[in-house]
């Protein structure tokens, strides 16, 4: 008999470390990975490449109209063992991971067409499971239903140190102060956005890894994920 295969959803705050664990509970399970913070990242490439947005506003009405000239699509990589995503048939996996992509997608994300759009695209995704999905609103928009929810956090200034240190190894010149800015000005729009804005699910479990190792914070969810599980035989 075949085991049931469950949708997981990792939510939290930007740099919190979703993407790099749920890749990690992703390879362990066999499952399929989903970054949707990618996807929001290409659609604000798109929006950039269409001149659209810059870091203080977005042309809603005009990105709207642009909206069904993108196409996004994830494929797997070979070389990186990862599923890397696709804007109009392009890798853009590097190019979307620049600051000045961070500084204009919040604003992106609060485009409900931008988010309807991705939303479909990642529910049809998840439709037969074995899916673990990491974003801002997974456990509340994308799967309410989701079998496993997490909501990962930590302090700013320790979310900001990891990111700076990603950053200067990918060999990008910026500074820790910008990247503590760009994050809290990220919390704070995330947060307040009228569609769908960053929530803990009320059947989430929370986990601050603020003062936990990768390895530490791997091991719980794996723990908790594969209780769940034989829950189901």
């Amino acid at each position: 008999m075949n085991r049931k295969r469950i949708n997981i959803a990792v939510d939290g705050h930007s740099s919190s470390g979703k993407s790099t664990l749920a890749q990690q509970v992703a390879r362990a399970l066999h499952y399929t990975y989903i970054d949707t913070g990618a996807m929001y990242r290409a659609a604000t490439l798109f929006a950039m490449k269409e001149r659209l947005v810059t870091p203080t506003e977005v042309n809603t009405k005009g990105l709207e109209q642009a909206l069904e000239r993108m196409y996004l699509q994830f494929r797997f990589n070979p070389a990186s063992g990862s599923s890397e995503i696709h804007l109009n048939g392009v890798n853009v996996e590097k190019e979307i991971r620049n600051m000045e992509v961070a500084k204009r997608v919040s604003l992106v994300a609060t485009v409900p067409a931008v988010r309807k759009k991705l939303v479909t695209l990642q529910q049809r995704m998840a439709e037969d499971g074995g899916v673990i999905m990491d974003g801002r609103d997974i456990g509340t928009v994308v799967l309410p239903d989701a079998e496993v929810k997490f909501f990962l956090t930590a302090s700013p200034q320790v979310r900001a140190q990891r990111r700076h240190a990603e950053l200067t190894a990918a060999g990008k010149a910026t500074t820790y102060e910008e990247v503590l800015e760009n994050l809290l000005l990220r919390d704070r729009i995330d947060s307040t956005r009228t569609t769908a804005p960053l929530r803990q699910a009320d059947d989430a479990i929370v986990l601050d890894n603020s003062e936990l190792t990768l390895d530490e914070q791997f091991d719980f969810m794996i723990a908790t994920v594969r209780k769940k599980l034989e829950l189901f035989g």
